[in-house]
């Protein structure tokens, strides 16, 4: 099977196949997969492994692999006892100063969480550094796990100064959105954020808290948060899942 898919825009050159055609079976069973996989559309159960595995005239270990691949990239999704199905879009949420809920919302999506630790400890070095604060100051921290639809996405922790913010603890719903609370009850101005992103695995009790595998790529995001004057308002860690969520930014050039 050497067809090499249509070009198109959005998706590798040659489907990822080099000109000289050699690359490993499975992975040129994945590229027809693929294109399966997009005329069968959001929910569809995929053919059986035996009927697959005869249509591209491969093993079914080689097929096994190529699905494995799919279902790690998120364009397929696994369901115990009920087979393998086309997976719904990925979520996107805007690399802006928009919280979880209004981008989740904009999707037609109900955001909501779960609380898992609500604390007070004393800052780190780092944490200190981040928030403008001396070693050993007093700050919240916040985790929860992330739903959509009440499925589980992500996992977040948020740190903010408890000097700051002394009413948070009271004036904040636990499994709302911090953001409005911030806004709305504590008068924040939210002006601009630093923001990292970059590629991990999950640690066992993160995969546990999100249910997904351990060995899924998850995407983490780090945040530092300033308002109007300059000042840090929070630091956040989050964590999500690589199968089902994206990222979007609008780029500006300098002026």
């Amino acid at each position: 099977m050497n067809r090499v898919p249509p070009h198109r825009a959005d998706r590798p050159v040659r489907a990822g196949i080099p000109e000289h055609g050699r690359v490993p079976r499975y992975y040129a069973v994945k590229a027809e997969l693929f294109d399966l996989v997009e005329t069968l559309g959001e929910g569809t159960v995929l053919p059986s492994e035996r009927e697959l595995a005869e249509r591209f005239s491969v093993s079914r270990v080689t097929l096994r692999q190529a699905v494995s691949e799919l279902v790690l990239e998120g364009k397929l999704i696994r369901r115990q006892g009920s087979g393998t199905f086309v997976a719904p879009p990925k979520l996107v949420q805007p690399l802006s100063l928009v919280s979880y809920t209004e981008g989740m919302r904009r999707q037609g999506v109900e955001p909501t969480r779960t609380v898992i630790t609500l604390e007070e400890l004393s800052a780190d070095e780092g944490l200190s550094r981040d928030l403008m604060l001396e070693p050993g100051d007093p700050v919240v921290h916040l985790e929860r796990v992330l739903l959509a639809d009440d499925e589980r996405i992500g996992l977040e922790s948020t740190y903010l100064s408890s000097r700051r913010f002394p009413d948070l603890m009271d004036k904040l719903d636990p499994a709302g959105s911090l953001y409005a609370c911030l806004t709305e009850r504590l008068g924040v101005r939210f002006a601009e954020a630093e923001e990292r992103v970059e590629t991990v695995l999950a640690t066992p009790r993160e995969a546990l808290l999100i249910g997904t595998n351990p060995a899924l790529p998850m995407l983490l995001l780090h945040r530092v948060s300033y308002d109007v004057d300059g000042h840090p308002i929070e630091r956040a860690r989050s964590l999500y899942r690589g199968d089902r969520f994206s990222f979007v930014a609008r780029l500006h050039a300098d002026r």
